[in-house]
């Protein structure tokens, strides 16, 4: 599997693009959230909508869902194809109702399903997006009252939502063969609704060796070296697992 971030910043972050990612299977691209900022992020890498042949969702704040408008509104006007969107269930109707509809509702487009295919996400249940590439939804904390997931990628790659501190769930996805896991981090505490670096570091090294840390802040040139074991993801480098 290559996947490449499109961003790696926290949803208030400056210098970095949102925590949005691009993956890439048999030479298909799918994509994993479009925030604000994921527009500009595709047209630096020299890349359009019409490159992305899925989109998956984790959640519906801004800066994972804040670019879908300006993706229907492409996909349907300009490059007249609809495109699958791979979505948790309990989040289709909020992410039309109190998300999308608002800009996309119109005489002709009246519900999500004019603008993308919508493909149903079940819990815990893998589904191929793409060939070659399968997702399983796993539902992980962060505000409560709304759901957000986090993704297991061919059942060894971890790709963390915006999530809180899980060291249950990190464990068992070792023990159940995940060799790569690329989580938020919240530089600095506390951790109300993010995984902070303190928690991460908690960890024991041999599981901090497997992980990567992304959705930080616009302080991360401040705590290169002080990460243990885990590294710091960089946004627009493809990575090989």
């Amino acid at each position: 599997m290559n996947i490449q971030m499109l961003g790696t910043g926290s949803a208030f972050a400056k210098r970095y693009y949102n925590n949005n990612a691009l993956l890439f299977s048999d030479g298909q691209t799918a994509m994993l959230d479009c925030g604000i900022t994921a527009p500009m992020a595709l047209h630096q890498l020299s890349k359009t909508f019409n490159d992305i042949h899925a989109l998956v969702i984790s959640h519906i704040h801004a800066d994972h869902v804040g670019g879908m408008e300006e993706f229907a509104f492409q996909m349907k006007f300009v490059y007249k194809r609809s495109v699958p969107l791979f979505v948790p269930a309990p989040l289709i109707e909020p992410l039309w109702e109190t998300t999308l509809k608002g800009g996309l509702m119109q005489e002709e487009c009246q519900t999500l399903d004019d603008y993308f295919e919508v493909r149903p996400l079940l819990e815990g249940q893998s589904c191929e997006i793409l060939p070659g590439l399968a997702i399983r939804p796993i539902r992980t904390k962060h505000i409560a009252g709304k759901p957000s997931y986090s993704y297991v990628v061919n059942d060894t790659f971890f790709y963390s939502a915006d999530m809180k501190f899980d060291a249950e769930l990190l464990h068992a996805l070792v023990a159940g063969g995940c060799q790569v896991i690329f989580h938020d981090c919240q530089l600095k505490p506390p951790g109300a609704v993010h995984t902070t670096l303190e928690q991460l570091l908690s960890l024991p090294p041999v599981l901090q060796e497997r992980i990567w840390l992304m959705h930080y802040d616009d302080t991360m040139p401040d705590y290169e070296g002080k990460t243990g074991a885990m590294r710091f993801v960089e946004q627009h480098r493809v990575y090989s697992f």
